[in-house]
């Protein structure tokens, strides 16, 4: 090859290099079109970015099923009919059923009941999801009762983290450390490890441990020009926008969601969905700490982690993309008794007319046809799909 073809290829080569850097480039980028929507004053960039392409394909997942009929809250109650109800035993027998069924639908529509239940013994405890079902109760209720500053009066319920599944789609495990990730050279922290839990970025690859289990500061800027008590760390800062990562993709919005970008730190800039993330990142540390984390022993150990603790929340356990979860539909209201929290005083003894029955856990023969029309055939108990 002569020296002149060599100078005539070089200016392709270059343009052929330019050419795959760019699309390299674009390969990060959403394909347009997109929208834009104001949420703050004129000036301050606070803009929320939609891509309408993307909004389509979630909103299938973010359908809420149609409410059950309602009950009639007449008749003896299910403490009384049925054995070792230890929630929802202050409902009707008829509401007690509906939410049964509802349960079923929003959990383990293909498992049917048999997924907690022994059919030869409802009042059975042998199956771990019976146990677990039985916390998840009372922390739904916790949720809706207590936690409105976040969760208003939209609440929640089973189908708003399991969307059809017996395991939610979104939870979270700690990582394992690799070897040698401890040594003189340093503690990585889990950096340039890349996780879809921070956006594939080199932040540390687990922000929820710090904030959503623990109570580290997420604060880290401070509120003066070089101020002398601000003792955070590039480290720590790193950890916070970790966070910010996984808050921003699980609702499908960018900072302006919550912050005013010119001055991230001001809660007097920022718009008020910023308090609403505030209640909620205490609520999510909550329910892992007193509902998740206590269920450790009672989980099998294929369902653990890699270092053996239990499936955790996160933002996406309920959000899963939406800047609310199933885009605000109000599944909560049609059942009341997720709403408050269920009487702590135990229910009443039954009559004598019922005690016959409740020896073989009062399962009727209307049950009986309601439990085969739910479980499929084949299903087996606990068995997650």
């Amino acid at each position: 090859m002569t020296q002149t073809q060599t100078r005539q290829r070089s200016p392709l080569r270059v343009l052929m290099l330019a050419s795959t850097l760019m699309l390299g480039l674009l390969a990060g980028c959403e394909r347009p079109p997109v929208e834009t929507v104001q949420r703050g004053y004129r000036g301050t960039g606070m803009e929320q970015v939609y891509n309408p392409r993307l909004l389509a394909e979630q909103a299938a997942s973010n359908e809420a099923p149609a409410p059950l009929e309602p009950a009639s809250p007449d008749g003896p109650k299910a403490g009384q009919i049925y054995q070792n109800v230890k929630v929802l035993g202050h409902l009707s027998v008829g509401e007690f059923n509906r939410t049964m069924a509802a349960m079923t639908a929003w959990v383990s529509p293909k498992q049917g009941c048999v997924h907690c239940h022994n059919v030869q013994n409802f009042a059975d405890d042998s199956l771990y999801p019976k146990l677990v079902a039985r916390r998840m109760l009372q922390m739904t209720q916790t949720i809706n009762s207590d936690w409105q500053r976040h969760v208003g009066k939209t609440g929640v319920t089973c189908y708003t983290c399991h969307r059809g599944e017996p395991v939610p789609k979104e939870v979270w495990f700690k990582p394992m450390t690799p070897n040698g990730a401890n040594t003189f050279s340093g503690n990585k922290a889990g950096q340039n490890a890349p996780a879809p839990s921070v956006g594939l970025s080199s932040l540390p690859n687990d922000p929820f441990t710090p904030f959503l289990l623990e109570s580290e500061n997420i604060r880290v800027a401070g509120i003066q020009a070089l101020p002398a008590g601000n003792r955070q760390s590039i480290k720590q800062t790193e950890w916070t926008y970790g966070l910010m990562m996984h808050m921003s993709k699980s609702l499908g919005v960018n900072c302006t969601q919550c912050h005013n970008t010119r001055a991230l730190g001001s809660w007097d800039n920022s718009s008020p969905p910023r308090v609403t993330a505030w209640h909620g990142i205490r609520m999510v540390r909550q329910l892992n700490l007193e509902y998740l984390v206590p269920l450790t022993q009672t989980f099998p150990a294929n369902r653990l982690g890699p270092t053996g603790d239990v499936a955790k929340v996160n933002c996406a356990t309920c959000h899963q993309g939406a800047h609310k979860p199933l885009y605000g539909a109000e599944m909560a209201k049609f059942h009341p008794e997720l709403l408050t929290k269920s009487p702590v005083a135990p229910a009443a003894a039954p009559s004598p007319a019922s005690s016959a029955a409740s020896d073989a856990a009062m399962v009727t023969a209307e049950d009986l046809q309601m439990l085969r029309a739910l479980t499929p055939e084949g299903a087996k108990p606990g068995a997650p799909s």
